[in-house]
């Protein structure tokens, strides 16, 4: 049994100021793997003041300080690979070789994007006579979710460290272990007390209090829309900056000319890491002519994807985060089966020969219509909706009609039309053909999706203010 029970504090692993314990629950056992504790307003009080304390002299730190300290963070994040991935393997169900490969190498991959970024960026620069200045915001609040939990806390952190902001770090408590050994490499790595400041707690105690809280500049929040609103309310009576990255419902638009294996990439990319992901292509809009065919590679891919345990190597997908994600799942298959679309693979219940553990099966539905719950809602797990289109106006019209913007998809060998899509639809990012974004490009959603911009220079800015100084030249 793992014992995680205090926080990280001004440099320093404390008690906390009263013991409040909770399970983390190994979600492809259904047993408690870690004890942790769950603070309140006086660790949280404890943390900021650290945090605003550290400020002033961090944020005058010499850019090449921070970065010899954040890339020998990267040093000891490569060498501690196999705890981390241990680590997101038991707490949020990570099939090991995903925790190893695309969950840990999430946060070295972004901590490269940062380093490049940094090199070009300009924290000072001429406009006229003025001198134009960017400078780190204050004590951030970081609050992080359990789905990619290394992407997120690197996404937040770095820039943060970076810029010269000084920061507490709320991981979830569902899957707070992976955030408890970063701590431990912070620490390990020599950062100055204060800079960075870590508090386990639930959204309505430690989250609530941080967004609240009079000497936080700035929070820095990953989850769902509902908590975003809460947050965005808890913050506005001290108009913090808020920066939000919520749900999505992305539309995967494939156009009769697209690639042979534009379907099969979608199913696969909608169940990876078994459905968890903001951005997965979870409605898939096929041309009409195409249809047919594509519901029939659609099961055919669905069925291909095997479900096993976290602990053997693979290609496979492993168990949603927790017994609640679970319930909420086979909640929504279940409507979608009385609303009348056509189950075709997967439904209730878990994976066959499977007694424990919250695995779900790889679910596809067509014949989904655009007033269907599974349709509008993110299920956050393992499920597909087809629907099909008839032109590429009605194509456009159904990708915008949900109150998510975070990435939609484009799949056609027409170049013409490909740009024309990605310029109508609503989202903050849209991917074609199957091409990922590079490294340092924007990540953030229009809309329910959210506010602010996360990755490369538009991640550094998140944490600048920007000042301007007259009649002072730069020489």
């Amino acid at each position: 049994m793992i014992e995680k029970r205090q926080f990280y504090i001004n440099g320093q692993w404390v008690a906390p100021a009263a013991s409040k314990d909770m399970d983390v629950i190994d979600p492809s056992t259904e047993e408690v793997c870690a004890v942790i504790s769950i603070g309140d307003q006086a660790d949280t009080d404890a943390a900021v003041a650290a945090a605003r304390a550290a400020f002033p002299s961090w944020a005058e730190t010499p850019l090449e300080e921070r970065v010899a300290l954040i890339k020998r963070l990267g040093e000891i994040y490569t060498e501690r690979r196999e705890e981390m991935a241990e680590a997101m393997r038991a707490e949020m169900g990570a099939p090991i070789d995903l925790a190893r490969n695309g969950q840990w190498g999430s946060g070295s991959w972004h901590l490269e994007g940062f380093l490049e970024a940094l090199s070009k960026f300009n924290f000072e620069e001429q406009m006229g006579a003025d001198r134009i200045r960017k400078e780190p915001i204050g004590v951030c609040a970081m609050i992080t979710p359990w789905n990619w939990p290394m992407n997120q806390v690197f996404l937040k952190a770095i820039p943060a460290m970076a810029v010269g902001c000084t920061m507490v770090l709320k991981p979830s408590e569902i899957a707070p272990l992976s955030s408890i050994l970063f701590t431990e490499m912070v620490d390990q790595a020599g950062f100055p007390a204060g800079v960075f400041n870590m508090v386990n707690g639930d959204g309505v105690g430690v989250g609530s209090q941080l967004s609240a809280h009079p000497d936080v500049d700035m929070v820095s929040f990953t989850g769902s829309t509902r908590a975003g609103i809460a947050i965005s309310k808890a913050a506005a009576d001290t108009l913090k900056r808020v920066s939000l990255e919520l749900g999505g419902k992305g539309a995967n638009v494939i156009f009769a000319d697209a690639d042979e294996k534009a379907v099969k990439r979608g199913v696969i990319h909608c169940m990876g890491n078994t459905g968890q992901s903001c951005n997965a292509p979870t409605r898939m809009m096929v041309e009409q002519s195409r249809y047919d065919a594509a519901v029939e590679e659609a099961k055919s891919a669905a069925e291909s994807i095997q479900v096993g345990p976290t602990t053997e190597s693979g290609r496979h997908i492993g168990p949603v985060v927790s017994e609640v994600q679970f319930n909420k799942i086979q909640s929504l298959i279940e409507t979608g089966i009385k609303e009348g679309a056509t189950l075709l693979t997967g439904g209730l219940g878990r994976p066959e020969g499977v007694n424990s553990g919250y695995y779900v099966r790889p679910t596809v539905f067509a014949d989904v219509t655009t007033d269907m719950t599974i349709y509008r809602e993110e299920i956050f797990g393992p499920v597909l909706a087809i629907t099909p289109f008839e032109s590429e106006e009605q194509a456009v019209e159904m990708a915008n009609d949900t109150v998510y913007g975070l990435t939609n998809y484009i799949q056609t060998q027409d170049d013409d039309k490909r740009l024309r899509m990605a310029r109508r639809v609503r989202s903050g990012m849209v991917e074609t053909n199957g091409i990922s974004r590079v490294n340092g490009s924007p990540f953030g959603g229009y809309k329910q999706s959210g506010n602010g911009r996360e990755g490369g220079v538009w991640g550094l800015e998140e944490f600048c203010e920007t000042k301007a100084i007259s009649g002072v030249p730069m020489s």
